[in-house]
């Protein structure tokens, strides 16, 4: 193989980048990087270093830098160097090495462009200006082929089967399309020295595992298995692409988007073909894991009031419908009421609290109601009103709706917008603010009450 023809038509082909952009390599000192320097230098691209010293392998780390360094002087550009406290940083933020050296590179590597983007000579032309910044990677494809198998054996949607891909956001890998093998010869044939990191060659990392022994031991039962897996990536991603397209007609479909909440009906969503996966499609944009996608499952058949919670969102079961809301009540339009308490939502706050029977009293506001306690039952809805809501106001042994009762009350289009319900078994206990329903009113004074105060934020 040429592999320099071959660089410079993936880069064409993948549309990475124009000749004239600038271009930020990130290079360890390793084989991978050093010839992705040369290739750039060969191919007359404009381009500086960036290396990152992790100070996790003593003297080693210290000797790539100053290879690194020296590189730099070869090439006659620019290197920047940053060390990091990994140890540190992982055992402060609990993660692992890999994984806290990733989170610390890309951090500093995006730095880099923000400042290679502001960092312009006033002086130059636009259509110098005009250049865009890249991060490039020497990411290869063995490193493709071992993404593919750790991202499947680990359990992935079909996302993950992709690999990596040579282009995401400003970061660019335009050495996919070569083997490890070829990169070496390559740096052979035009003499170019490097350093070997030892951590490569043990076990002990997962992708490690997957380079030294699982691909291996694979080669000698299918000898093209690379070859074989590097074509699978290709039809992926063209597979990825129809699935795509299939989700977001779903989506458009399905998801009814009402301010900070998505709204969806639980009848159509049971209809939907290969249900469990697009499930997940939906919710993990909103941080639940592939792992509760049955659980939202057997959320659409659930009692109202039902929810599933991830770190940002919950996932209400509410009569017909799912509610994907944010856990931050200020910003959400339907709101779960554990228990006793103070719950903040858009309007305010309500306070929730029993009283006991020698502690009753009626309180004539309408920013309070009291609602005989044995009737009402964990967890309430805090919601805003829809067309169709209907309740029993208080005095009246018929249901009214909403609109007529806004009508009577002669509400402004204003109030109406503002007004919020609280819901319990698919039941409208009281229009906040207005009016209790009758089914809950209190009817033995003796009898131990739940008030529910309004306080309206101005």
């Amino acid at each position: 193989m040429d592999l320099l023809k071959a660089f410079q038509q993936y880069i064409k082909q993948q549309n990475l980048f124009q000749q004239k952009d600038k271009l930020l390599l990130a290079v360890s000192g390793g084989v991978d990087s050093v010839a992705l320097c040369e290739l750039c230098k060969q191919s007359n691209y404009d381009f500086m270093i960036a290396h990152c010293n992790f100070q996790l392998r003593g003297a080693d780390s210290d000797r790539d830098e100053g290879f690194v360094k020296a590189l730099g002087k070869k090439y006659e550009v620019e290197v920047l160097v940053k060390k990091f406290e990994t140890e540190k940083y992982a055992a402060e933020n609990k993660l692992s090495i890999q994984v806290a050296a990733r989170d610390l590179r890309y951090a500093w590597f995006n730095e880099l462009l923000i400042k290679m983007k502001n960092d312009f000579n006033p002086e130059v032309s636009n259509e110098q200006r005009a250049t865009s910044n890249w991060l490039l990677s020497a990411h290869h494809a063995n490193d493709n082929i071992e993404t593919l198998l750790m991202n499947f054996f680990k359990g992935t949607g079909i996302g993950g089967l992709h690999g990596i891909l040579p282009k995401q956001a400003h970061v660019i890998r335009p050495l996919l399309f070569a083997k490890k093998v070829e990169l070496i010869e390559f740096a052979l044939e035009n003499q170019l020295s490097f350093v070997e990191d030892a951590s490569n060659a043990a076990d002990k990392y997962t992708r490690n595992y997957f380079r030294n022994q699982l691909i291996p031991d694979l080669q000698k039962v299918f000898p093209q298995v690379a070859d074989n897996l590097l074509n699978n990536i290709d039809r992926f991603r063209e597979i990825e692409l129809l699935y795509q397209e299939s989700v977001n007609l779903a989506k458009k479909k399905l998801l009814e988007h009402k301010g900070n909440e998505i709204h969806i009906p639980v009848l159509k969503l049971l209809k939907t073909a290969a249900l469990s996966t697009l499930i997940y499609e939906i919710i993990k944009d909103y941080g639940f894991t592939a792992h509760q996608t049955e659980e939202v499952v057997g959320l659409l058949k659930s009692e109202s009031g039902k929810y599933l919670q991830s770190a940002t969102h919950r996932i209400i079961k509410n009569r017909n419908w799912l509610i994907i809301a944010p856990n931050d009540n200020t910003r959400a339009e339907t709101c779960l009421i554990e228990g006793e308490g103070i719950w903040p939502f858009a309007m305010g706050s309500l306070q929730v609290k029993k009283i006991a029977d020698s502690q009753a009293s009626v309180i004539p506001n309408q920013s309070i109601a009291q609602l005989n306690a044995a009737d009402i039952k964990f967890p309430l809805l805090l919601r805003k009103w829809k067309p169709g809501d209907y309740f029993y106001p208080l005095g009246m042994q018929k249901k009214k709706k909403l609109n007529r009762f806004f009508t009577d009350q002669k509400l402004s289009l204003t109030q109406k917008e503002k007004t919020w319900v609280i819901e319990m078994d698919k039941k409208i206990i009281w229009v906040v603010g207005l009016r209790i329903d009758d089914r809950f009113k209190i009817t033995d004074p003796a009898k131990n009450k739940l008030q529910l105060t309004l306080s309206v934020t101005k």
